[in-house]
């Protein structure tokens, strides 16, 4: 059988650099992922959200979101507990809506700072809008690409499964992530399980299929006290092509 050649080229996976993200629909995106707080999305944010309130008790740091795109629940869990909060985006399109969202916060998102602000005390949906606005900087640059042990604490929803279908991409975006920040420092991460793809707006965009196994094993290079759960999609499939999704706590090693 031959190595090379067309035969070989189509059956190679499909790369992130092949896919139009300056063109994703943001908007689309998010009204069809967040339009309303999923019981899953609560769980896992939930489980974020404790988990840096555990560690960070009463010092704030720069924290970083991943990815950041079209959902703001990572960085609102992240929030409390940031004198500076950085969300890097590589998409122009996301960029954009990005900008706009965190000078002032939708309405769709006061659901998902309820289940937060428990946690950290800090008030009123109105608390959160003039938290983000004063502390959130929107940056565009790509995940491989990330200065090493810079952050204190950081996410990444929904990001590295999502932007590719060769694993070799998957584990270095993963590893790249968690290398950006200080050893010590909790990280959150959420991960769509066993994704074949998805559509925004008619347009297709790749994914790896990985699951637990995959993700701790790609974890245990680069962090420690890693607590990894799978979380049952509630109260119905968000869209065709995965089977859960996945979170993951730990801390920079």
């Amino acid at each position: 059988m031959p190595t090379d050649g067309p035969l070989s080229e189509l059956a190679s996976p499909a790369r992130n650099a092949q896919f139009p993200w300056d063109e994703f629909d943001s908007a689309a995106y998010c009204d069809h992922n967040y339009l309303e707080m999923r019981e899953d999305d609560a769980e896992i944010l939930g489980i974020a959200s404790s988990w840096f309130a555990e560690e960070m008790r009463d010092h704030a740091g720069h924290g970083l979101d991943v990815g950041a795109g079209p959902n703001l629940y990572p960085s609102l869990a992240m929030l409390p507990h940031c004198a500076r909060l950085t969300l890097r985006e590589y998409s122009a399109a996301n960029v954009a809506w990005l900008h706009e969202q965190t000078a002032k916060l939708s309405e769709r998102w006061r659901p998902f700072w309820e289940v937060v602000s428990p946690e950290a005390g800090l008030g009123d949906f109105a608390k959160a809008r003039e938290l983000m606005a004063e502390r959130a900087r929107v940056e565009r640059g790509s995940v491989f690409e990330l200065p090493r042990a810079t952050w204190d604490l950081g996410s990444m929803f929904f990001v590295a499964e999502s932007m590719s279908e060769d694993p070799v991409e998957f584990e270095a975006a993963t590893t790249s992530f968690v290398r950006s920040l200080r050893s010590g420092a909790p990280f959150a991460a959420a991960f769509m399980e066993q994704s074949s793809g998805y559509d925004v707006a008619g347009v297709s965009f790749p994914a790896t299929p990985v699951g637990v196994e995959e993700i701790t094993a790609c974890l245990d290079s680069v962090a420690a006290d890693i607590r990894v759960r799978r979380v049952e999609m509630r109260p119905k499939p968000l869209r065709p092509g995965y089977t859960g999704m996945v979170v993951a706590i730990g801390r920079a090693r």
